[in-house]
């Protein structure tokens, strides 16, 4: 099986250079990784964009109050700089003009949504006060991004009984869970049946190396191969990239998958949240 001529990536890490600097080296002092490509993100783009990648769906977030209007401010301006590039913005409750921040951002066509890092953010995914954004975003046809598994690394913000409350209160969200809800995979799996707005990323799920690694029937990702959309994480990686996508061939599924994951389902999220 190979792959279609063009990908769209779903999970990439776009942020200000000084940002990634601390980011990298909070990553080698508090974990010992060492990430694959120090690349500055004009860097990051051309790099993805000579290895077939194209569009480009990014994401940054605010690790505390005070910075999401930085952020956005610099991801507005690198999204009127850079053609077929999407965003999953910034967002912190505790900003005092948080909504207003996330309409203004919001104001540009190719924002997709949020990106909430809750293992980094330290709040929980049904906090009530990020109830009058969730109602913001499902009123403006826009997704969340959340990174709400337990793996690589968890703490009590994480996991799937946090996850499914905030489900239940609002059924409708669109929601994307990065790493496919891993480790839990199972338990996030379930609740695609209840919801139909809810989809996944395959980023750091398919390395054979990594105790990350799905651990399902893979029956379950033809069942559901229209929601999933593939991720890599780039460039915050300490596996290649192309590692995880020699993975995902190699499990044999059907042309129909490939094509779904690769490109069809992100390409329709993107055609549904910006409007296009």
């Amino acid at each position: 099986m190979s792959l279609p001529e063009r990908i769209i990536d779903f999970h990439v890490h776009l942020f200000p250079d000084r940002f990634f600097d601390a980011i990298w080296k909070y990553f080698a002092n508090g974990y010992g990784w060492d990430v694959l490509h120090h690349l500055y993100y004009r860097e990051c783009i051309d790099h993805l964009r000579q290895h077939g990648v194209g569009p480009v769906v990014y994401s940054n977030y605010a690790h505390k109050k005070g910075i999401a209007k930085i952020l956005n401010h610099w991801n507005l301006s690198i999204l009127d700089e850079t053609p077929d590039l999407y965003c999953f913005a910034a967002y912190h409750p505790d900003d005092k003009d948080s909504l207003d921040i996330a309409e203004n951002t919001l104001s540009h066509p190719r924002v997709l949504g949020f990106k909430l890092q809750l293992l980094v953010q330290n709040f929980y995914p049904d906090d009530e006060r990020l109830f009058p954004f969730y109602e913001m975003v499902i009123k403006k046809n826009k997704r969340i991004l959340f990174h709400v598994g337990t793996g690589p690394v968890s703490n009590q913000f994480v996991g799937f009984s946090n996850f499914e409350r905030l489900l239940k209160r609002y059924p409708k969200l669109p929601a994307t869970v990065a790493h496919m809800g891993g480790l839990e995979y199972k338990q996030f799996f379930s609740l695609l049946d209840d919801y139909e707005n809810l989809y996944f990323d395959t980023s750091f799920s398919f390395l054979p190396q990594a105790f990350a690694m799905f651990n399902l029937d893979k029956k379950c990702l033809e069942e559901y191969k229209h929601r999933i959309v593939y991720g890599s994480d780039f460039p915050n990686i300490i596996y290649p990239r192309e590692e995880e996508i020699d993975c995902l061939l190699s499990l044999g599924l059907s042309k129909e998958f490939y094509q779904n994951i690769f490109w069809d389902n992100g390409y329709d999220l993107i055609r549904k949240h910006s409007g296009q």
